[in-house]
């Protein structure tokens, strides 16, 4: 499998060791991802919006790590809002075990939190990458319209 570039989302106040721990993970050669980009100290700017717009579309993914105070945290919360505008797919990573993690504003309720081991976090990107990959060759297998719809002529036999 070849490596899937990932922007990290995370609450650069309070989960900066989730993000260099996810780091860490993404070193090893069997990991089958590599972190393109993460979340920076948010600011409610046009600089700061086109840049981290343009990391994430550049991206393959996009993984959203989640901690206790994730639901307050207005970047991540923008850069899930980018992900979802730009149809980048996105899951969400439970950070930390012994505290109560909280999806971030913006997530849609369908949104699961997934348990973070290695192994999940490669199942969640190849499932993710699979996925858009579907969606990608369904689209391109669409028929054309038919020739009433088109404004052609039906061929007679």
């Amino acid at each position: 499998m070849s490596s899937i570039d990932v922007f990290v989302s995370f609450d650069t106040e309070h989960d900066r060791e989730l993000y260099e721990l996810l780091l860490e993970q993404s070193r090893s050669a069997a990991s089958g991802f590599t972190v393109s980009g993460g979340s920076e100290c948010f600011a409610a700017t046009d600089v700061w919006s086109d840049r981290v717009s343009r990391r994430i579309r550049e991206a393959d993914q996009v993984i959203v790590i989640c901690g206790e105070h994730t639901d307050a945290a207005m970047g991540v919360f923008s850069e899930l809002r980018i992900a979802q505008e730009e149809h980048k797919h996105y899951f969400l990573l439970w950070g930390r075990r012994d505290i109560m993690c909280t999806k971030p504003a913006g997530a849609k309720s369908l949104d699961g939190m997934y348990s973070w081991t290695l192994e999940t976090v490669q199942e969640q990107i190849a499932i993710t990458a699979r996925t858009a990959q579907w969606k990608t060759t369904a689209r391109g297998l669409k028929r054309p319209g038919r020739p009433e719809q088109s404004g052609g002529s039906i061929p007679t036999p």
